[in-house]
């Protein structure tokens, strides 16, 4: 299982995770829920309780992967696998994101 932590303008607004089969899920912490003034990370993953789940990972977080000679180049410095869709996000998304999200790399 790999996980991450989402930053919205530096705050930490929930944890999205790579289980060990392959599929992903999405979950906003309590507190980001209860403030009304912190808004959904994406209009495709509204505030709610319950964790989003899925057999890929999520578009919202597909489209902020790398393309073409940025990919190629990341996945052979970082030697990421060119499939491997979630090590992509952790090595590009800490800090070259465009827009409000980023993706931390917890431990």
């Amino acid at each position: 299982m790999r996980r991450a932590r989402i930053l919205y303008k530096d705050e930490e607004a929930g944890i999205l995770t790579q289980y060990d089969d392959g599929t992903f899920g999405f979950l906003y912490h309590d507190l980001w829920l209860e403030n009304n003034a912190k808004p959904a990370i994406s209009l495709t993953l509204p505030k709610q309780q319950k964790a989003y789940q899925s057999a890929y990972l999520f578009a919202f977080f597909y489209n902020m992967l790398p393309e073409g000679a940025n990919k190629q180049i990341l996945c052979s410095s970082k030697r990421i696998d060119k499939k491997d869709d979630f090590g992509l996000l952790l090595a590009s998304a800490a800090v070259d994101t465009i827009g409000a999200v980023k993706v931390i790399k917890m431990n």
